[in-house]
């Protein structure tokens, strides 16, 4: 279990890294409509998970909470929408802003939030032995595909 928290810290350290990375190259925030959009929707789809998921704190260390699994909401949809919602509001700002830095940024952030879910996951199945269904049938990211 050491080693999957320890997995799980390094992935949210390595995305917190890219994000605020753009952040101060002044390229975290979208321009143009549809890249506005997309993070608008990213932000009410954190925003909508975050209120299924409850009064449920967060943990740095992906620790799994009490209280049952959610499959509600947009968790019926898509198995991670909070690291969702950050990654398309991180990839709307790299392609707003596209540049080899921002590419290598958005590379790294998904890199962390992929490190993040896998562990999240290996940790949640061993609480919740019905997780494994619930993966067979929801995608991680993108609903129907990812």
């Amino acid at each position: 279990m050491f080693n999957l928290r320890t997995a799980s810290l390094t992935g949210y350290f390595i995305l917190l890294l890219a994000l605020v990375s753009l952040l101060i190259q002044r390229s975290l925030l979208a321009t143009g409509y549809i890249s506005i959009t997309v993070q608008l929707l990213a932000v009410l789809l954190m925003t909508w998970a975050r209120i299924t998921f409850g009064r449920r704190s967060y943990h740095a260390a992906a620790d799994p909470t009490e209280g049952g699994l959610v499959t509600t909401g947009p968790y019926a949809f898509i198995r991670h929408p909070i690291y969702a919602s950050i990654l398309y509001f991180l990839w709307a700002a790299v392609f707003s802003h596209l540049s080899v830095i921002n590419l290598i940024l958005g590379a790294i952030g998904t890199i962390g939030a992929f490190i993040r879910i896998y562990s999240e996951e290996h940790l949640i199945v061993d609480q919740y032995p019905q997780y494994a269904e619930y993966a067979a049938r929801t995608k991680r990211v993108i609903p129907f595909l990812i």
